[in-house]
């Protein structure tokens, strides 16, 4: 029996564009489409930002490459065009200018890692990625 590849596992795809609504009075709305598949499998094609350090068990997935990780202390300084990555489990991280697919199950809200103090507004956990 061959073994289906992991981006199959994933139900629907979302891109960068369809993650918010829009800006308002309170920041960032998240889109409807990213509160429908909330805790549903989902994958997103984006570029592995440099992770904080080689053991990382997550990464930042960015909408287009970047040399530095965008690291964020609040939710205020959260971009629009990125996502937290957490692993299922340790991968080889790869060039940030390479392009991946991530898969994982989509959360979103404001979260503090407990072991790290990276702060996020959207999440994939459980997740895994591959090159494309």
């Amino acid at each position: 029996m061959l073994a289906l590849p992991r981006i199959a596992t994933a139900g629907e795809t979302l891109g960068f564009g369809e993650l918010y609504k829009r800006f308002g009075v309170l920041g960032l709305e998240f889109s409807d489409k990213v509160k429908r598949l909330s805790g549903q499998q989902v994958a997103v094609k984006g570029f592995m930002a440099p992770p904080l350090k080689a053991e990382a068990n997550f990464f930042v997935l960015t909408e287009i490459p970047m040399s530095l990780c965008p690291f964020c202390s609040s939710d205020a300084d959260w971009p629009d065009n990125i996502l937290v990555v957490y692993l299922a489990e340790r991968q080889t991280f790869v060039q940030y200018n390479a392009p991946i697919e991530a898969q994982g199950v989509l959360e979103y809200g404001s979260w503090v890692d407990p072991e790290t103090g990276f702060v996020s507004q959207l999440r994939l956990r459980g997740a895994a990625f591959d090159t494309v």
